[in-house]
């Protein structure tokens, strides 16, 4: 949200130097405006736009593409897996409780269950910190009988896309912020280039002094 808001600022920033530079600059006859001024109005006027339009799309579009790819994740991982109810046998000694996947607080503890033949089989598996022995718990089996994580949930899936496109937007503002720092030095050196032309021309005008 904080990103969010920085960016708002900047955007709003650079409309208003923008309105300064293109409405006020442009229509003064000014005999120190530069061809680099002009330049570097219009480049700040769509750096503004960049900002206002480029930068959220290119973080919607990333989040859409995180989001489709982190479900298709998910539905591979819930056809690979399967969820089964053990039973908590005891909880492994010197092991804290611990924020696992963005899920409630868990922590490591032993487990078991029966498989559909009858056997039986312990595994060490991460449940919700508060569980005591002798309490089911849901886990989840791959392929291959191995305790694994769960598939991600909804909100899972929905977090990881909002951070992936915030992510993007704001890099994409970077690069464009850079870009225009670049473009700004550039103009600045070019026009005080210029203007040292133009004084070696008129300073001796001014003062008398000969080359």
């Amino acid at each position: 949200m904080s990103g969010i808001v920085w960016n708002d600022v900047l955007c709003t920033g650079y409309l208003d130097t923008m309105r300064y530079l293109v409405r006020d600059r442009h229509r003064r006859r000014s005999s120190l405006r530069r061809r680099s001024d002009v330049v570097e109005a219009w480049t700040l006027g769509a750096v503004a736009v960049l900002l206002l339009v480029m930068a959220p799309l290119v973080g919607v579009f990333t989040a859409w593409q995180a989001h489709d790819s982190a479900r298709a994740t998910a539905q591979e991982q819930r056809a690979d897996r399967r969820q089964i109810r053990a039973e908590v046998v005891g909880r492994l000694a010197g092991t804290l409780p611990m924020a696992h996947g963005g899920r409630q607080p868990s922590a490591r503890t032993t487990v078991r269950w029966a498989e559909p033949d009858g056997t039986a089989r312990r595994a060490t598996a991460r449940v919700p910190a508060r569980t005591r022995n002798g309490e089911t718990v849901d886990v989840w089996l791959d392929s291959r009988g191995r305790i694994v994580a769960p598939p991600p949930d909804d909100r899972a899936i929905q977090q990881h896309a909002i951070t992936i496109g915030v992510c993007a937007a704001g890099g994409t503002a970077a690069v464009i912020l850079l870009g225009h720092m670049v473009v700004r030095h550039t103009a600045m050196r070019r026009r005080l280039a210029e203007w040292e032309q133009e004084w070696a021309a008129t300073e001796p005008e001014w003062t008398g002094r000969r080359a």
